[in-house]
């Protein structure tokens, strides 16, 4: 063997020797003591330090071994893993015995992670010509933090030992913790389940990590998803194909336990704040959605996308229009012998059904005023305005009569062109003006109990259709005697509106 190889052996041997004799002797200490926990961890460590021995001397045996004998994935598979496995189980047991206050132990195994430490930089000086700026090994903390923000968290990774040091790790850090094999596990348990980080190995059976970013990345579901790769290579190229892939970082094994933390706590701090980011712009839409049902509540389907589009409505004028106003008889009599909330309720439902009249017949209700309800047919569709008005208000009579306390109505309609526009700045008011309202509103005054009054002109434009009778001339400001007709029924139902 030559000079160089004999000095590569020495510094390889050197530290396993260590790792292996101290394993031996907490393990015996740690029997003694009866800590069959931390003796089965320790003979995990012993277990992976004679494959790592072993190995090595394979490799060192053959010719130019320092070369040709370890390539770098091999380097990866078959030394940096068992070395990542003794200072991922050292790190906790060293923890561990230092909260029992297991002095002695805990100094055997700080020795184990040193000599792990030493025996990772020579594999990644030496075998790896890696160059002199090789990141140190990890070093333990004094004291184990809470994380900062508790995950649910996915750990993907093809050994069972490193899931199991990891998301021991994690778990004393308060993460819940579920695990994973290989990508498409991983996949699998994204699919059944929600995760607020996933920490992803590279070199994995099945379907490798950067199948997994690929494919993770691609949907527009899981896609938000922060991924750390935790990897044994420190190749660039590899590290750049992470980042790229949509990795949100990238660490190299064995990750020192306060820098992992650090990483971790970045990644679901930025994961909560674009969740509480998410959530104020879902109740932004919902918001949205409730304002712009509220103003088709209001408004009409065409007036609100106006409004919504322009701020403002522009005032039409409408020629044909049915006008109706429908009032309730000896109303104020009643409510000054109802108490508030029985009045209230009573009157609630009558305009619920009157509503509905309306929409079923076609006609726009315009407000409440009062105990009256005023709705208009006509203001932006097509039709006979005034039979639709009439079987309306045929309705809402009889609704009355069998609503509870059984009101009788007076219903006017009068037909012609109206003005109508949206009024008030911070309360929208939708509303229609003209002399067809205001005759409307008179016939209402003048006609009978629990009756639906037409005025002759409009009459005779549904004369065909119903049957009725005159109940007289009454002088509308404006317009002079005006003869009042009284609708009976309806002889042919009018079509109700598409």
């Amino acid at each position: 063997m030559s000079g160089r190889d004999a000095s590569l052996g020495h510094d390889l041997r050197s530290p396993l020797n260590h790792i292996l004799g101290y394993s031996e002797i907490a393990i015996e200490d740690a029997e003694a003591a009866h800590l069959d926990g931390i003796a089965q961890d320790l003979r995990r460590i012993h277990d992976a330090g004679k494959r790592l021995l072993a190995v090595l001397e394979s490799a060192l045996a053959a010719e130019q071994a320092s070369i040709a004998g370890i390539t770098p994935d091999a380097v990866d598979r078959e030394i940096r893993e068992p070395i990542n496995q003794i200072i991922g189980y050292a790190d906790l047991l060293e923890e561990e015995a230092a909260d029992r206050h297991l002095d002695g132990l805990a100094a055997d195994i700080g020795k184990i992670r040193r000599s792990a430490g030493s025996l990772l930089t020579t594999v990644t000086h030496r075998l790896t010509a890696a160059p002199d700026h090789a990141p140190s090994p990890a070093t333990v903390r004094d004291v184990v933090l809470p994380a900062t923000v508790p995950g649910m968290i996915l750990v993907v990774d093809d050994s069972d030992a490193n899931r199991e040091v990891l998301s021991r790790r994690l778990e004393r850090l308060g993460h819940t913790v579920a695990v994973a094999g290989d990508g498409r596990e991983a996949l699998e348990a994204v699919a059944s389940r929600r995760f607020d980080l996933m920490l992803l190995d590279i070199r994995m059976p099945v379907m490798d990590g950067f199948e997994v970013l690929k494919r993770l990345k691609a949907d527009p579901v899981h896609r938000a998803l922060p991924v750390v790769v935790l990897s044994a290579s420190d190749d660039p190229d590899v590290v750049l194909r992470c980042i790229s892939l949509g990795a949100d970082d990238h660490l190299r094994k064995p990750c020192d336990p306060l820098f992992l933390r650090t990483r971790i706590d970045a990644c679901l701090e930025k994961k909560r704040l674009r969740d509480r980011e998410q959530s104020y712009l879902d109740l932004i839409e919902a918001q949205k959605k409730r304002s712009d049902e509220l103003l088709h509540v209001i408004l009409p389907p065409d007036v609100a996308a106006e409004l919504k589009a322009a701020s403002a409505v522009r005032p039409r004028r409408y020629e044909d229009v049915g006008v109706l106003f429908c009032d309730i008889v000896g109303f104020t009599a009643f409510s000054d012998q109802t108490s508030p909330e029985t009045l209230l309720v009573h009157l609630q439902a009558l305009v619920e059904r009157q509503e509905e009249a309306a929409s079923r017949h076609g006609l726009e209700k315009i407000k409440t005023i009062g105990d009256a309800f005023m709705a208009a047919a006509g203001l932006g569709t097509s039709g006979n305005q005034a039979l639709a008005c009439v079987a309306c208000g045929l309705e809402m009579a009889a609704a009355a009569a069998t609503t509870p306390p059984h009101w009788q109505v007076r219903v006017g309609i009068h037909c012609g062109p109206v003005v109508a526009g949206v009024v008030g700045r911070h309360k929208y008011q939708y509303d229609i003006w003209g002399d067809t309202v205001n005759t409307a509103s008179r016939v209402e005054h003048h006609a009978l109990s629990g009756s639906v009054c037409v005025t002759r002109s409009t009459w005779d434009r549904i004369a065909g259709d119903c049957e009725g009778r005159s109940i007289g001339t009454i002088d509308i400001k404006g317009k002079g005697p005006t003869e009042i007709i009284q609708v009976l029924r309806l002889t042919n139902a009018p079509s109700l509106p598409a």
